[in-house]
């Protein structure tokens, strides 16, 4: 986990009496949504402060192959649902067919329960006949004949119809619902969209919107376009949304050459220099409380395969944020949020692994279950589990902190309608965080107590005024900070 250092923090709010940020009409506070420091939307300046991006912790493999079937891999391209009403996670698994049942024309996704979110059962569904484990948990999604896999699963509370609240992309085929997640049914209407072997999906529920990435052509090779509906029956096509630049290019051959000189990584089986290249393999995209967080998988070529037909390589996830789903910010300068783990401690994410598709928000922490391979291109005697479903865990808000040392930063928001009569902060302190409420001429009417603490969801305290007599005016927030770091502020 990330240490924290010791901190001190001030925050003054300036009453103003501008009608709110028509310079930046991404910026709104809506009561309850949290105010992060990804990008510097809402922000007007910062002083003495610096962005720093934190990586999850890793917890490991939480889904494992069922290797005595043959199968080699398990991966995952969408997040776990919670279901209120059963009290359980729902979990759809892709690449996990065992081989017999694949020759045999019958590719199949692999359904998971759990209580915890860590350890998680197969239940029986008996939709496929499987001699060899005939108690499977595999789910039959059949079109036109076709057994086809439910790799991108969503849950949408908000449909009038119990029957197609859990929904599936099947790019470039079509699209599925089902009422519980197991059971399926193609849907007869809708587009069919093109894709390459790769895609990833969400749904963006205060918006109402569902958004789904494909993998097609782009500069430097495999790039992210985007589609999205807001009733999942028509889509739109907004063209390539993200893909490898320049420097990219720079900053991998970089990358590469630092990997195969660090003997504690994961061998790779090819290395050409003329072949490097970086691409984005897959990108998960979801909202979480007031922006869009990307976590693009780039793939690192390192040479060509064997036979000749792809390349060997290794995959790093980064950090990306948007307000509009267009224009992405690369975070933490370009450096993975989910980067390789060394050998000989058990890990799966040697060598390959594809990104998270949601945030799992538990409690003060946020999950994040990705795809982790051993390798891209299998040595001469390689072990018989390659990928598993793996887990990542980060603090609530977690993404990036706004961080000071000895001497005070400050960072002022952009104008906004106090929508509320309570603010609440994320923060690391253990000096004191003070809020100060100043008017237009600098007057303080109201002031609050200090606060201490690692504070993850914490109520600021007045000791002179409050804010029930400015809620509705519009106000500025300054966050001054010592030794500390700052993720969020948020109202009720």
């Amino acid at each position: 986990m990330i240490q924290f250092n010791p901190c001190a923090l001030a925050i003054t709010a300036a009453l103003i009496s501008a009608p709110g940020s028509p310079d930046d009409p991404m910026f709104s506070v809506a009561v309850g949504e949290r105010q992060l420091f990804l990008d510097d939307v809402g922000i007007v300046e910062t002083r003495l402060l610096t962005s720093t991006m934190h990586q999850p912790a890793k917890k490991g493999a939480v889904i494992r192959p069922n290797w005595h079937l043959g199968v080699q891999s398990v991966q995952v391209r969408t997040a776990p649902v919670w279901d209120a009403q059963q009290k359980i996670f729902k979990f759809w698994d892709c690449a996990a067919t065992p081989p017999d049942l694949h020759a045999a024309g019958k590719p199949c996704t692999g359904y998971y329960e759990s209580r915890d979110g860590l350890h998680w059962f197969q239940p029986a569904l008996g939709q496929i006949a499987y001699e060899r484990w005939p108690q499977n948990n595999y789910i039959s999604l059949i079109a036109d004949g076709r057994h086809l896999r439910a790799d991108y699963v969503v849950f949408d509370p908000t449909d009038p119809d119990p029957s197609r609240r859990y929904k599936c992309a099947l790019p470039p085929i079509g699209f599925a619902v089902s009422p519980d997640g197991r059971q399926w049914k193609m849907l007869p209407e809708g587009p069919t969209i093109p894709s390459g072997d790769e895609a990833n999906f969400s749904f963006d529920e205060k918006a109402g919107l569902f958004i789904l990435t494909v993998k097609r052509g782009g500069p430097h090779g495999r790039a992210v376009h985007l589609e999205t509906s807001n009733n999942f029956q028509t889509w739109t096509h907004h063209g390539l949304m993200f893909h490898a630049d320049d420097r990219d290019q720079e900053l991998g051959r970089r990358t590469i050459r630092a990997r195969f000189a660090n003997p504690a990584l994961q061998p790779l089986v090819a290395n050409e220099p003329s072949r490097y290249n970086v691409d984005v393999y897959n990108m998960g995209v979801f909202r979480y409380e007031s922006l869009y967080i990307g976590t693009p998988t780039m793939y690192y070529a390192t040479g060509p395969s064997a036979d000749g037909t792809n390349t060997d390589g290794f995959h790093l996830v980064q950090l990306a944020c948007s307000r509009d789903l267009k224009t992405w910010k690369r975070l933490g300068q370009r450096k993975p949020f989910i980067g390789a783990s060394p050998r000989g401690a058990g890990a799966y994410d040697l060598t390959g692994m594809i990104g998270p598709s949601n945030a799992v928000v538990r409690g003060d922490e946020l999950w994040f279950y990705y795809t982790s391979g051993k390798y891209r291109r299998a040595p001469a005697r390689p072990e018989p589990d390659r990928h598993a479903i793996s887990l990542a865990v980060l603090r609530r808000d977690g993404f990036v902190s706004l961080d000071a040392g000895p001497t005070s930063g400050t960072v002022l928001t952009k104008p906004f309608p106090l929508p509320g009569t309570q603010l609440y902060v994320n923060v690391d302190v253990h000096g004191e965080l003070r809020v100060e409420v100043v008017n237009g001429v600098n007057a303080v009417v109201a002031r609050s107590r200090p606060l201490t603490g690692n504070l993850l969801r914490a109520q600021v305290p007045w000791e002179q005024g409050e804010l029930s007599s400015l809620k509705g005016q519009t106000v500025q927030l300054r966050f001054t900070l010592r030794k500390g770091q700052l993720y969020s502020y948020w109202f009720h």
